[in-house]
């Protein structure tokens, strides 16, 4: 992976963000997905103005940390065991795939004990896919208000991961409906909340998301290219 090639994909993801947003919404934030990436080439992203990169596996995270902790902040975006949480709670920057009061519970924990308060986002199923992590739309609320309380968390806001689908009606609808969601638990201001974050939009519906309200897109493959 060159600089040259790296520069010419990131241009072109923000120049499309940047119209995919139209002045309706800010620009999101390009979080650079680098799971299975070699730390040499996420660092060359440093260069190129990423300040901010998502890892899904707990395990790959910290084989990576000693070279890229300080060079970005750090979102775990991936499935979230509880008993990997004690490797990450001194380091990551947010958590963005919390969908249990156990998982909260054991982050909150953890944080405290690291001295710190992790911001962490509620993942969201919007499809209701079986296969998939997150809470059904309904599910919010009484997750954040079982949770809003602990010490160790901030709640910033939702992510979602979208159904791997080319309806593009559909994931319209879908977006959208989180839009409403986030913005009405802006509007709520629960005790205990900061709601900030929408993350939303991957490599093949990022255009879509920014389009719909994204706060930050989950871009991997549209930076990298295909893993072999």
């Amino acid at each position: 992976m060159t600089e040259e090639i790296l520069s010419a994909r990131l241009e072109k993801i923000r120049k499309e963000l940047n119209e995919a947003s139209g002045g309706k919404y800010p620009v999101p934030r390009l979080i650079a997905v680098t799971k299975t990436r070699p730390a040499e080439d996420i660092l060359l992203l440093e260069k190129l103005g990423i300040s901010e990169i998502g890892e899904n596996r707990v395990q790959e995270l910290r084989e990576k940390l000693p070279e890229l902790e300080g060079h970005f902040r750090i979102h775990l975006i991936g499935r979230l065991q509880r008993n990997k949480v004690r490797y990450i709670a001194g380091s990551v920057d947010m958590i963005q795939s919390v969908d249990s009061v156990p998982l909260a519970e054991e982050i909150s924990r953890r944080a405290l004990e690291a001295e710190r308060r992790i911001p962490i986002l509620i993942e969201v199923n919007p499809a209701g896919e079986e296969q998939k992590g997150g809470v059904r739309p309904d599910e919010v609320r009484p997750l954040i208000s079982a949770i809003r309380r602990l010490d160790g968390i901030r709640i910033r806001g939702l992510m979602a991961v979208m159904p791997l689908t080319e309806d593009s009606d559909l994931l319209r609808r879908l977006f959208t409906g989180m839009r409403e969601l986030y913005e009405q638990l802006r509007e709520e201001a629960l005790p205990g909340t900061e709601i900030e974050e929408l993350s939303m939009g991957m490599s093949g519906d990022y255009r879509l998301a920014a389009e719909c309200g994204a706060t930050m897109v989950r871009v991997g493959s549209a930076i990298f290219g295909p893993r072999n």
